[in-house]
């Protein structure tokens, strides 16, 4: 049913979650699974802040921030698919909204489902889904499966 299954996640427990149920499903289907997480680019307001504040490269220093964190994200995640015996391809998306980096992704690699938590780490959710969430399922045209 599946072939090419695209797992979403920004490494909050309920994202956590999702890869789980993800990686399960493309076992059951046989599937190829690609696990992305997308960092968002820096604010102009906390760069100039940081800028004032004396530190010396603010964006550069946000960059390295986020690749680190998304590479540990992704490190994790990466343990979890093994542990089910599950090989799966990471990509970290920087710079984007993290919806728009979901859908990209979705379509540039051809899945054919994207799994997604119900909400993750954002600020205030919507009143059933969190705010990327929503977004995605309305700006995909890939079949969502959404983890609560």
């Amino acid at each position: 049913m599946y072939k090419n299954i695209l797992i979403a996640t920004d490494g909050s427990e309920i994202a956590t979650k999702a890869v789980v149920q993800g990686l399960s499903l493309a076992k059951a289907f046989n599937a190829n699974v690609s696990v992305v997480t997308v960092t968002e680019m820096w604010s102009a307001l906390e760069v100039a802040h940081r800028g004032r504040s004396g530190q010396t490269d603010p964006v550069g220093t946000y960059e390295a921030l986020a690749a680190s964190s998304a590479k540990a994200i992704l490190d994790e995640t990466a343990k979890i698919a093994q542990s089910q015996g599950v090989p799966c391809k990471t990509l970290h998306v920087a710079d984007k909204h993290p919806a728009d980096g979901i859908v990209e992704t979705a379509d540039k690699i051809g899945a054919d489902l994207i799994v997604i938590a119900s909400h993750g780490r954002r600020g205030l959710s919507r009143l059933l889904l969190g705010s990327q969430t929503y977004e995605v399922v309305t700006h995909t045209k890939v079949p969502v499966l959404v983890i609560r």
